[in-house]
């Protein structure tokens, strides 16, 4: 196996948990599981072996296929999977225009699934949500999202009539005072230049009220803090975490 490139048809899963959430979730996409030959230690390791078992994929201990992929020596299991392409449904969507930092993007995703929100639209350029590292960093919940690229704001603004709430450091309204009255669309801009004035234009602008000690929250604390109170309503009565 090559390292993966962006743009490539296949990827890889590094880990036990993210590869189990692979599984789990698209195993249709899988083409077959690489392991360490010391997984037998790993607690995850007999739901690996019986979710391959169910759809029939193919498991290789290969310890130099690890080593080459993952040269930090703390991973046992690699997922390999064919690219896959969605449409978004016609629920509540989070809209990121340029996002670029892997890390982030995976918090992002794994926040989007916490809170039930499991449309992603991500405008280019912007990076690429294939490589390992934002799937690592999601601890696998891309398997559990939809995720499409747009060519322009445009392009995803034309498609869908939803309630669009830009968060901007210019928002005219302080999000505490803003709840949503139908389906929503959260936008949120590249991780150091945030959304140029023109999405002023769209819908209703949002911004986080904090206090003078910092500049601005970083993109995924903000998107955390807008799904947390966009949902706020359907998860008021919730109880247990399970």
């Amino acid at each position: 196996m090559k390292l993966y490139k962006k743009g490539a048809d296949e990827s890889y899963t590094l880990g036990v948990f993210p590869t189990i959430e692979l599984l789990k979730n698209r195993p249709e996409i899988v083409k077959r599981v690489v392991v360490h030959s010391s997984i037998e230690e790993n607690r995850g390791y007999p739901l690996i072996k019986e979710l391959c078992q169910k759809h029939h994929i193919t498991i290789d201990i290969h310890d130099p296929t690890i080593k080459k992929l993952s040269p930090k020596n703390n991973c046992y299991a690699i997922g390999v999977f064919h690219v896959f392409h969605d449409e978004l449904e016609d629920h509540n969507h989070v809209v990121l225009v340029n996002p670029m930092d892997m890390g982030n993007m995976g918090t992002i995703m794994r926040t989007m699934l916490g809170f039930e929100v499991r449309d992603l639209a991500i405008v280019r350029p912007a990076c690429d949500v294939f490589d390992p590292k934002v799937i690592r960093a999601s601890m696998g919940a891309i398997f559990s999202l939809r995720v499409k690229y747009y060519e322009s704001f445009e392009d995803y603004h034309a498609q869908f009539d939803h309630e669009m709430y830009p968060f901007m450091l210019k928002g005219a309204e302080n999000i505490h005072h803003v709840k949503p009255h139908g389906t929503f669309s959260l936008i949120f801009g590249n991780e150091s230049s945030g959304l140029p004035d023109d999405y002023l234009k769209y819908g209703q602008s949002v911004f986080i009220p904090h206090s003078n000690a910092i500049d601005s929250l970083n993109l995924s604390q903000s998107l955390g803090i807008g799904l947390y109170h966009f949902t706020s309503d359907q998860f008021a009565d919730k109880k247990v975490l399970r």
